[in-house]
């Protein structure tokens, strides 16, 4: 299947119930800057990504098609992100997502991932959508098999063993 048409296939922005998922504004970038160098989210994506990179992605990623600030609807905080990316694996969409840790164990991954998932899946059906997780990532893995998402492939990426599951449309 070929890629969706730019027009239709990223949405301006998702809610939950707690949620608002849009696309990353100036004012965000602290917080994304903090999950890209901070050792305990990067724990299992390779490590801090060193300061050339970050200040690059510090210039591209406001309103980056397919980055979303995951936004706590409560009090406009920015506490993760999430990445959808159309034929990122073979023609597979890729979901990815990261949050920073005085957030995690509250739900909020959980409730982003299946707002995207369910988005993407209506939006373009049929299409696979993945993610990918290292091996040793329990916390990650708990959370897509709890999504429904079964584990399809193992291999080695970025020198560690990697796990790539398919989200079902039935599952999410």
């Amino acid at each position: 299947m070929s890629a969706p048409a730019e027009a239709t296939w990223w949405p301006h922005s998702l809610t939950t119930s707690r949620l608002l998922l849009r696309p990353v504004e100036q004012a965000d970038v602290p917080a994304h800057r903090r999950m890209w160098t901070d050792a305990e989210v990067r724990r299992h994506l390779g490590g801090p990504v060193d300061a050339e990179v970050v200040r690059a992605r510090e210039r591209l990623c406001v309103g980056a098609r397919g980055l979303l600030s995951v936004v706590r609807r409560a009090d406009g905080r920015v506490v993760g992100s999430v990445l959808l990316e159309p034929d990122a694996r073979a023609g597979r969409t890729e979901v990815s997502y990261q949050l920073l840790p005085e957030h995690w164990g509250h739900g909020y991954a959980r409730e982003a991932v299946t707002a995207v998932a369910e988005w993407a899946q209506a939006a373009v059906p049929g299409r696979d959508l993945v993610a990918v997780t290292q091996e040793a990532n329990t916390r990650s893995r708990r959370l897509l098999e709890g999504l429904g998402a079964v584990p399809v492939e193992e291999f080695v990426e970025f020198g560690s063993p990697q796990v790539l599951y398919r989200l079902s449309a039935a599952a999410v």
